[in-house]
């Protein structure tokens, strides 16, 4: 269930025009919803000011699986709250927050500091747990040339996390899809880090990866959606094509088809990419060794996974390691 807090004018790259609803209309709507059911999460995206956000905590105080996700910037760069709503975001809001997703040019302005390294990061994330958010993800990070880089940070524990394909997790809209996916799995009983992973996966293969087509019904499209979708819950076990046209219920030559048709490449092809991508993440962002690595992925050994990655890039995984 959801209460409107502003009205847009977009499309599906960007943001034209900004409406925000008044706070007695905002709060109304969110009374209703509450009176009605008792949620297991709540999502908080775009709020107007701080008049809103005042009302707002009080609403909301006690309920224990609240996921913020702030408008706080436009996708032209314009400032969607003024001073006093960060003042109040700071200071109301995150302190009632289980998990805060955020931007690295969000955070930097809510915190009035530069973020430009992975220390940056972390030096970020550890402030907003100190003003009282549970848990941070930190998302956007330009700290590896050519990457993306998130980080998901606890008092207790934290991870980087690490993608090349900058263009997909640019996507308008995926940061919003990715806490509402978060909001989902904490509703359904998942602790920060599982409810984290399992949106990641989603939005990953639904959203990052995903294609769409002008033509509805696609059955083509569809089926590509779905062998992503399986590709990222079954890459470690499965690299076969059978594999996944057998749980497509449709022939290897069919999938092969698809493929060709939505990428120009084929499923062995789609299926290495997403190998190569996973492994180079792993090289560039843990601490595992080259077997750790190949066993995680889910090779028969190390030297089938050198071959492989040998084949791809034209590197052996140390050689990789060392350029990095």
């Amino acid at each position: 269930m959801s209460a409107v807090t502003a009205i847009t004018i977009q499309d599906e790259h960007h943001i034209q025009r900004i409406q925000p609803l008044p706070a007695e209309l905002i709060l109304g709507q969110t009374r209703s919803v509450l009176q009605a059911q008792v949620p297991a999460a709540i999502k908080i995206g775009l709020l107007p000011d701080a008049e809103t956000i005042h009302a707002l905590r009080d609403e909301i105080g006690g309920y224990p699986n609240i996921v913020c996700a702030p408008g706080i910037i436009s996708s032209h760069g314009h400032s969607l709250l003024d001073e006093k709503g960060l003042h109040a975001l700071r200071h109301s809001l995150l302190p009632q927050t289980r998990v805060l997703t955020i931007r690295c040019d969000a955070a930097e302005i809510l915190l009035g500091m530069a973020i430009r390294t992975q220390d940056d990061m972390l030096t970020a994330a550890k402030t907003f747990t100190e003003l009282g958010t549970e848990a941070v993800l930190l998302r956007g990070g330009h700290t590896v040339e050519g990457r993306l880089t998130a980080l998901l940070y606890t008092a207790d524990e934290h991870r980087f996390f690490s993608s090349p394909n900058m263009k997909g997790w640019q996507r308008h809209g995926v940061g919003g899809a990715l806490s509402t996916a978060i909001t989902v799995y904490l509703a359904l009983g998942d602790d920060v880090f599982s409810a984290v992973s399992h949106a990641h996966t989603y939005v990953h293969s639904q959203i990052v990866y995903a294609v769409s087509s002008p033509e509805k019904p696609c059955r083509a499209t569809d089926l590509y959606n779905q062998l992503m979708t399986l590709l990222s819950a079954h890459y470690q076990e499965a690299h076969d094509v059978a594999f996944y046209a057998d749980r497509l219920c449709i022939t290897t030559r069919y999938l092969g088809q698809i493929t060709e048709k939505i990428l120009g490449k084929s499923p062995k092809q789609i299926i290495a990419d997403y190998l190569l991508q996973e492994a180079l993440t792993l090289l560039g962002n843990s601490r595992m060794t080259i077997q750790e690595i190949s066993h995680y992925l889910g090779f028969s050994s190390q030297a089938s996974f050198c071959n492989f990655f040998r084949k791809q890039t034209g590197k052996t995984p140390s050689n990789h390691r060392l350029d990095l």
